[in-house]
């Protein structure tokens, strides 16, 4: 098995590969055989199962960006990522991101261009606004959210403030970097930024939560800690029950899917599954009904559908 040059990125260069007597046609073979992966010219990564699925999508792109970033020429100034490739370095969950080209912006009024792996977008960038993480020069976590908030929907500005404001970023540094210039998209981007939450935990949530509000939904509580005897168990969502001893309504984004991925050391899918029904039961003995979804619900833009009926039976909504 060969052993590969790798950088502290875990990414594996042509030049340093070449140096270790690994040529050219060695890492075009390891490609053909999923040896390797391609990241961008000259620069590979070894393959892994854990490059399968969102998560590994998204690690795989995040390699990419980076392998982008610091390929440049000896002596030229790269510039800096930003989109949805600077959100990948600063670790921001987004919704149906952009991954097909590496992004970056040029910090200029003009010169913007679309190659067939690379985005450079044509913008004048503040000193304030580009950064470094782990050394890799990047736009901002407030500009990055900005300028992805700006290029999508509703939900998808939505769940980029949402994860920002999670990572600390600034909400008045957004406020005002909307405020002073004209972006396409700047409508939806306005909307969401005041109300984005810290609290929504997961892309899931965020989209969960821009449906309520587009269905005109009353505003959930998020991440409630309710008591239940000496136990406490929290909620993605809830609403508390009018005066009249009508049931409140919780709701739970993910459904059966937790079951794997949040079960506890040494605990099966089966034990999970038990606890989480015990845990349901102990809720609905404080007077709430428990409504559950999953990613298929939000595909289908079925929240709001979902929990209309319960949130009219606990008496929130009219009929």
């Amino acid at each position: 098995m060969t052993a590969y040059p790798k950088d502290r990125f875990g990414i594996i260069r042509r030049e340093a590969a070449l140096a270790r007597d690994i040529g050219d046609d060695h890492l075009a073979a390891a490609v053909r055989k999923n040896d390797l992966r391609r990241l961008t010219r000259g620069a590979f990564v070894e393959n892994s199962d854990s490059f399968t699925g969102p998560a590994g999508a998204a690690e795989l792109y995040r390699l990419r960006s980076i392998a982008t970033a610091t390929s440049g020429l000896v002596g030229e100034i790269p510039h800096p990522l930003s989109h949805e490739s600077s959100a990948a370095v600063h670790e921001l969950p987004l919704l149906k991101p952009d991954r097909e080209r590496v992004h970056v912006t040029n910090g200029k009024r003009s010169g913007g261009s679309m190659r067939a792996q690379r985005h450079i977008h044509a913008a004048l960038l503040r000193p304030d606004e580009v950064t470094e993480v782990d050394g890799i020069r990047v736009t901002s976590l407030e500009r990055t959210a900005v300028d992805i908030a700006c290029g999508g929907d509703f939900a998808q500005a939505l769940t980029v403030f949402d994860g920002a404001k999670r990572l600390g970023a600034d909400d008045e540094l957004m406020t005002n970097i909307l405020g002073t210039r004209r972006r396409r998209g700047i409508n939806a981007a306005r909307r969401a930024l005041p109300l984005s939450d810290a609290l929504s935990e997961s892309v899931g949530e965020s989209w969960s939560r821009a449906q309520m509000i587009d269905a005109g939904l009353p505003t959930p509580r998020l991440q409630h800690t309710f008591q239940c005897g000496r136990k406490e168990h929290r909620a993605d969502f809830d609403w508390e029950a009018s005066a009249d001893g009508s049931q409140g309504v919780i709701g739970e984004f993910d459904g059966l899917e937790k079951y794997s991925r949040f079960r506890r050391p040494g605990e099966t899918v089966a034990d999970a599954v038990v606890r989480e029904k015990i845990r349901e039961d102990e809720l609905r003995a404080l007077g709430f009904v428990v409504v559950r979804w999953i990613w298929a619900v939000l595909e289908q833009h079925g929240v709001a559908t979902l929990l209309r009926p319960w949130l009219v039976r606990g008496g929130l909504i009219a009929a």
